[in-house]
């Protein structure tokens, strides 16, 4: 069986995705499957985290974003969300001196007025802290949600629109891109979800129209860097046509 190191030997390192996207999914069952609480499967999930990011920057991933709680998860029995939540700030921060020694920069995503005071002021520390870092870019998806982001960008533009600084007619792709979350990102090359389900659950839904999707029924906890090398190779396997034909692809790449 080949080892961790012979598999990413074996990967086309001119064809990582530049950015990986990750549906986080399966922590409450892998924990009742365990016989423990919905917060066992949280905090095992955050080991996964750590050894994820490792491999990605081992790689060459030069932007790893994780769905890490969504607007939807406001929702959530008030125990749950308050654990969550200090889960979540401690554990990136224990997690911080590792990011600044790996040269990986935090960043977050979504909607952070809703994020408690106390998480929201320790995690913009967290990114303080690790902003002149250059390699691997960490973004945290954190009270996000996909329809809020584009309804948000529809009303800045709006905004700017009545403001008579933006004339509607030069609206188009690159302008909307521009006013999402992620505008200074590139889309996703590479979704993965874990946990079985085949669906995106509002993330990044703008961002992901030409991404190769990639769905295991592995629990989140249970991912490993084998399986994370694994979704890299599979997505080399892939031919991205981006509505062309297999001719013109072809005769784009001997250009």
């Amino acid at each position: 069986m080949a080892s961790l190191s012979d598999k990413i030997q074996q990967l086309d390192a001119t064809r990582i995705p530049r950015h990986v996207a990750i549906i986080m999914d399966g922590n409450g069952r892998w924990a009742k499957q365990h016989g423990q609480e919905r917060s066992f499967g949280h905090e095992n999930g955050v080991s996964t985290v750590r050894q994820i990011t490792e491999i990605a920057s081992e790689v060459g991933v030069k932007f790893l974003t994780l769905y890490t709680f969504s607007t939807e998860n406001w929702n959530r029995p008030q125990d749950e969300v308050d654990a969550l939540m200090n889960l979540i700030v401690v554990s990136i921060e224990k997690q911080t001196p590792d990011l600044i020694k790996n040269n990986v920069r935090l960043t977050t995503i979504g909607n952070m007025d809703r994020m408690p005071e106390f998480a929201a002021n320790r995690l913009r520390k967290c990114m303080d802290d690790t902003g002149h870092c250059t390699g691997l870019v960490l973004c945290l998806a954190l009270s996000y949600s996909s329809r809020w982001e584009i309804v948000e960008a529809c009303r800045q533009m709006a905004e700017q629109a009545a403001a008579g600084k933006l004339d509607p007619e030069t609206i188009d792709d690159d302008m909307m891109a521009a006013h999402l979350t992620t505008h200074d990102m590139p889309d996703p090359d590479l979704l993965i979800r874990t946990g079985g389900d085949l669906r995106v659950s509002n993330y990044l839904l703008w961002q992901i129209a030409y991404s190769e999707l990639y769905f295991t029924s592995k629990y989140w906890p249970d991912f490993t860097k084998e399986d994370f090398v694994e979704a890299i190779a599979d997505f080399q396997a892939r031919e991205r046509r981006y509505g062309k034909t297999s001719e013109q692809v072809n005769s784009d790449n001997q250009e």
